[in-house]
């Protein structure tokens, strides 16, 4: 099924605000870059690039760190870590780091971005096709697309909101998007400089910005109204 964007024109105004970023974490010593985040309910986890890297958001201190390929989004499940890897989503223990099984990933090494869980299925952004894919975790079938008009850098549920992070033309935003019409509900708009690559939402009014080349991780508050 594939939802494609549509003129806005005749729609309400979209609800439009500044990012009240709340806390900066990193960067952490030894990784200079964000690619993909997720949250545990009790730590952030931060994809590096060769490592996944878990902080307490209270104080932001390294308290793991797996040795996992990690070049784009991560995502937790309630028990396991999901990880983009190139060509592949990896399921990981998080206990011990060991990879439980692997899927194909939708698209070639560089062309996925974001990933999260909801709805026991994996979302993948995909950051040039501009698009939001609903895949099967047991086989990496592709169960529903959704189109954008912005380049995906990061994609996340807010309750039973849709967000996903952009970056384009040196600026980023995280948008909520109804994921029937691809219709544009509410923009955050990020400080000029500040990239998103990575979107998580914590599911208690924060949502986690992976910080690309800056390697931080960035807080931001759900937008009120």
């Amino acid at each position: 099924m594939t939802s494609k964007p549509q003129q806005q024109s005749h729609l309400q105004p979209t609800a439009v605000s500044a990012a009240d970023i709340t806390s900066e974490y990193g960067p952490f010593p030894g990784f200079d870059r964000i690619h993909g985040v997720t949250f545990d309910g009790r730590q952030v986890w931060a994809a590096t690039g060769d490592a996944l890297v878990a902080f307490d958001p209270s104080n932001g201190a390294v308290s793991r760190t797996l040795d996992a390929p990690s070049d784009a989004g991560t995502a937790f499940d309630g028990k396991h870590l999901y990880q983009i890897a190139e060509s592949r989503i990896d399921k990981i223990d998080p206990s011990t780091g060991r990879v439980l099984h692997s899927i194909p990933a939708p698209a070639d090494r560089g062309s996925n971005s974001g990933l999260t869980w909801a709805e026991g299925s994996l979302w993948v952004g995909q950051y040039r096709d501009r698009r939001i894919l609903q895949i099967d975790p047991a086989d990496g079938r592709v169960l529903r697309t959704i189109e954008s008009d912005r380049f995906v850098t990061g994609v996340t549920w807010a309750n039973d909101e849709l967000w996903h992070g952009t970056w384009e033309n040196e600026q980023s935003e995280l948008r909520q998007v109804d994921p029937t019409s691809s219709e544009v509900l509410k923009r955050v708009q990020m400080p000029d400089g500040v990239v998103v690559s990575g979107l998580e939402y914590d599911g208690h009014g924060t949502f986690y910005c992976g910080g690309a080349t800056s390697g931080k991780v960035r807080a931001v508050r759900y937008p009120k109204g």
